[in-house]
């Protein structure tokens, strides 16, 4: 598959500290690479590094083009959108208002399109309309981060922990809907999970970060058959 993102030799970190020391990876055209590790490995920081919210180095292309100059908001505009960890809503606006912050960037007639096919991936947001994006459940509030993600119509989706904190039959539906979203949209997805297993079998690729570096990457299928890694880094 042709590569939408190419990451070589990224370093970040906040301040004097630093997180990455050198990573690369890539994720293909409509491919999904799940990026996995321990808690404090750096995954986190891999995602704000490739959306610029923290001071980085290195070289990250989207589409063949370098984007590691380029500010946070100008990153968006060139189609990656950003759902962070903690799901990112704003808790005072109504499920409306997310979803037009969402849209913002695009003509009103534009984004009709997808806001018809958000809410069919996500059916409980159009009845949730008028109600403050606070007030609803954990899992419809990643729901809606989500949704808000693709109004931008992104390339590139990064996606971080969207099961944190849900109940199993949440986090199925919702990965059930990663994999459409894949397919219908062509999206590409870097994905950072903590549940190895869920991940590992979402992906096409993969890579395991430990403090800050690479340290397997490769097919997913093959690092979940792979013993050794599992039972060392992956814990199952």
């Amino acid at each position: 598959m042709t590569p939408l993102l190419v990451v070589r030799n990224l370093r970040a970190g906040y301040g004097a500290t630093a997180v990455l020391h050198g990573i690369d990876l890539a994720v293909a055209e409509a491919g999904i690479t799940a990026l996995l590790g321990a808690n404090g490995a750096g995954k986190t920081t891999t995602l704000r590094a490739i959306s610029g919210t923290v001071h980085r180095r290195g070289e990250i292309r989207l589409t063949g083009e370098r984007i590691d100059g380029c500010r946070t908001e100008d990153v968006a505009r060139r189609g990656v959108a950003h759902v962070p960890d903690g799901r990112g809503t704003f808790r005072e606006l109504t499920v409306d208002e997310n979803l037009r912050l969402g849209a913002y960037t695009r003509p009103a007639a534009d984004a009709a399109e997808d806001r018809a096919r958000v809410f069919g991936w996500f059916p409980v947001l159009r009845s949730r309309l008028r109600q403050q994006a606070g007030t609803l459940s954990g899992g419809e509030q990643q729901m809606l981060a989500i949704a808000r993600a693709l109004l931008l119509r992104p390339r590139l989706l990064l996606l971080d922990e969207p099961s944190f904190g849900l109940a199993p039959i949440v986090v199925g539906e919702i990965f059930a809907i990663m994999r459409d979203i894949r397919r219908v949209a062509g999206v590409g997805i870097l994905l950072v999970e903590q549940n190895a297993a869920l991940a590992l079998d979402l992906a096409d690729q993969a890579c395991l970060l430990e403090t800050g570096r690479i340290v397997v990457a490769g097919p997913a299928d093959v690092l979940r058959a792979d013993t050794t890694v599992r039972r060392s880094y992956l814990g199952y």
